[in-house]
């Protein structure tokens, strides 16, 4: 189950790029988890399981990227968290490696310059953000000691 919950996530991640991308990107998005074009296959998926879900219980599923893509790559790689919403932490861990795949051609693929652009930016922000989050972190230990 908590493979199908990546999978439902890493759907939800993908797709949202289409609503904020130029008309003649959005199918493109939408079509990178179907067989239509270039799309996204399973390679492998590892998961880490923390603790169990029951209903009726909700989870939340967070997908970041974990390197950044180039223009070359044929492989995505995402880190996905499953947190608990009744447990109040993570019930899972996922390490997912997808393969970019063009159906039409039949063989792997890179990703659209347009799409290794978006996701550069995310990884770039993802980053940032981590910096910060670590900076704030240093900055609280550093005056809650004596």
């Amino acid at each position: 189950m908590y493979n199908r919950y990546a999978e439902s996530g890493r759907v939800n991640w993908v797709t949202s790029f289409a609503p904020y991308a130029p008309p003649e990107e959005r199918q493109q998005w939408l079509d990178m988890m179907s067989p239509r074009g270039i799309g996204l296959i399973m390679k492998s998926i590892k998961t880490d399981f923390k603790l169990p879900v029951t209903y009726p219980d909700k989870i939340t599923v967070i997908h970041r990227l974990s390197q950044r893509p180039t223009s070359s790559c044929t492989s995505i790689f995402l880190d996905a968290v499953i947190y608990s919403e009744m447990h109040r932490r993570v019930a899972a861990r996922c390490f997912e490696d997808l393969a970019v795949y063009d159906y039409r051609a039949g063989k792997l693929s890179a990703l659209k310059p347009f799409m290794v652009d978006e996701l550069q930016k995310v990884y770039d922000l993802q980053e940032k953000n981590r910096r910060e989050t670590e900076r704030k972190i240093e900055e609280l230990e550093r005056g809650s000691r004596p």
